[in-house]
Order: C-alpha cells, then sequence, then structure tokens
C-alpha cells in the first residue's frame, strides 16, 4: 500500500504497475474524461504523479465549444445524468496554453476527442499528436455529421474507417472510446481492431432521461443525458467481459466503479487497466482510496502483479 513519506508525497507500489499499448502507468487507475477536468484541479486532493495511473483530459473538439443550455447536470438514482455538451476551448489552444502546465506532472495525459467527421477525426489526431501527449482516446460516442447525425459508434463501417483514418496519421496509440448505446458491442469492437486501433475503452455513458414532474418538462436542458455511476456498473462490466472473449487488443473497463472491488471486477473481466469518473465527483480522493484498495487484494492474495488478475475470471 503507498504511503505518504516527509515531503508528502506518494511512493507507488510496484506490484501495481502496468503497461498498455506501450504507455507505462504507476497503477492501472485512469481518470476518466470530463469529471477530473484536466488534471490540476484535483492537484490539492491527490498526488497525480504518483497516485494517478494516467488521466484522459477533458473531452476536445476542432473548435472550441460552450456546450449544451443548462442545466447540465441531474443527479439520479445510483447515478448521474449529464449533457455538458462537450465544453472545451478546442484542440489548437489546448496544446498552446494548456499542455505545458500539464507536463510538469509525471503522469501519462490521453487526449479524447470527438469530431464531425472521419476527416475532423484525423486532423485532430494528428494536431494533438505532439510531445507530452501518451496516447489518443477516439470518442466516437458523438453525432456524425455525414451519417445525418447518426453516432459513428453505432456503425462498424463508420468506427473502422475512422480508426484507420486516426492510425494513418499519428504514431501514438490509439484507444477507441465504444458506445454501450448499440445492439453488439462485439462487432464494433471487432472494427476498432480490423482498423488498427491498439486499443478500447468501454464503456460510455447510457442514453437516459429524467422528468420534473413539478414542472413537467425534462430535467436536463438539452432532453436526454448520457448516465453514469453504479447504475451502470453491471452493464458495462457485461460488455467488458464479451469484448475480451472477442478481440486480441487491451481494454480499458469503465463505468460505475466507486470502490477498488469494483476495479478488480472489471480487471478480472479482461479489462488490462480502468477508469474512473463519477467516483471523483463524489470523493475527490477516490482513486487514492481505489489505488489503496486494490494494492491491499495483491497483498491479501500475495500476487505478484495487478496484471496477473487481467481476465481471471472463471467461466
Amino acid at each position: 500500500m503507498s504511503e505518504r513519506d516527509l515531503n508528502n508525497t506518494v511512493t507507488p507500489n510496484p506490484k501495481l504497475a502496468i503497461d498498455y499499448c506501450g504507455i507505462k502507468m504507476k497503477n492501472p487507475i485512469i481518470a476518466a474524461s470530463g469529471t477530473f477536468g484536466n488534471g490540476p484541479e484535483y492537484a490539492g486532493y491527490l498526488d497525480l504523479s504518483n497516485e494517478v495511473g494516467a488521466i484522459s483530459v477533458k473531452g476536445l473538439t476542432l473548435k472550441g465549444r460552450h456546450g449544451n443550455p443548462g442545466p447540465r447536470i441531474a443527479e439520479t438514482p445510483s447515478g448521474v445524468l449529464n449533457c455538458i455538451g462537450l465544453e472545451n476551448p478546442g484542440a489548437e489552444y489546448f496544446v498552446e496554453y494548456i499542455l505545458p502546465d500539464l507536463k510538469k506532472y509525471d503522469v501519462p495525459l490521453l487526449v479524447n476527442v470527438s469530431a464531425g467527421s472521419v476527416v475532423e477525426f484525423a486532423w485532430m489526431a494528428e494536431t494533438l499528436s505532439v510531445d507530452g501527449i501518451a496516447g489518443i482516446e477516439v470518442n466516437v460516442s458523438c453525432p456524425n455529421v455525414e451519417c445525418e447525425g447518426m453516432a459513428f459508434g453505432v456503425d462498424p463501417k463508420v468506427v473502422e474507417d475512422v480508426t484507420k483514418a486516426v492510425r494513418k496519421v499519428t504514431n501514438k496509440p490509439v484507444i477507441v472510446k465504444l458506445s454501450p448505446n448499440v445492439t453488439d458491442i462485439v462487432e464494433i469492437a471487432k472494427a476498432v481492431e480490423a482498423g488498427g486501433g491498439d486499443g478500447v475503452s468501454l464503456i460510455n455513458t447510457l442514453l437516459g432521461m429524467a422528468i420534473d414532474i413539478h414542472r413537467r418538462k425534462p430535467l436536463l436542458g438539452n432532453i436526454y443525458g448520457g448516465l453514469s455511476g453504479p447504475a451502470v456498473k453491471p452493464v458495462a462490466l457485461r460488455m467488458v467481459h464479451q469484448v475480451y472473449k472477442a478481440v486480441n487488443i487491451p481494454i480499458i473497463g469503465l463505468g460505475g466503479i466507486m470502490s477498488g472491488t469494483d476495479a478488480i471486477e472489471f480487471m478480472m473481466a479482461g479489462a488490462s487497466a480502468v477508469q474512473v469518473g463519477t467516483a471523483t465527483m463524489v470523493d475527490p480522493e477516490a482513486i487514492r482510496y481505489i489505488g489503496r484498495q486494490m494494492a491491499g487484494y495483491v497483498e491479501q492474495y500475495n500476487l505478484e502483479s495487478i496484471n496477473d488478475i487481467v481476465g481471471a475470471v472463471h467461466q
């Protein structure tokens, strides 16, 4: 278990170290995109260089976006709905003004990218393939203007095309973030593999809704939003297990991870790493406690490495 020294830093547990697609992490816990800002917002709560395995920065688009009208957040039983709308300053602004400050932390950075066409995805990946970026997380759960507003992530052919286009323009690991709002998640994961993707992360949020019965209106300004938190965990766990059995590229599992036990379940289902999102909104120190619980499990079962549990669930 990690312990703080006199300088108030953390000594990472070497048994939690992983290598995901060539990205070396001190532990398998990635701060998920959208709930952790770009990282420094949590520097007062966590030792970012030693307690966080990697950070997936807030989702970026071609140009800056103001996001959706409010309300943007609605709490639900065992979860949260959000319709932020990808508010961000744009890819070029991020590279010029935000990334330099992030480089002072010794933690791998993934850039989460969304776009409106295959060409835009390629431009984003090329623009963000700079020093200081460890990998590209391609968010295909966004409107596809070339397919009349349909999300990229529901069509295997489009997912394969996006993956190929991004793969051509970057030497960074390409990780495609999958939408659960599909008929067959395995078919989509196979399309990523066919397109040359290095890995997949799943799941993104489930599409949901909440209603204010007194106003007789949707609670969210955008009507529908993405559901995250403990409510989605069983669905996410099932999808990770299905994909693990079907592809040879490594998986990042996410969806309702609130504890070390949750994270271990995802790794046993087949994830090589995990992302933590909603938990950090509830407790900004959540990643620390999840890491400590995972370290405790490794010691309890006398494991050489946390990697030993990947896919270890008995059928």
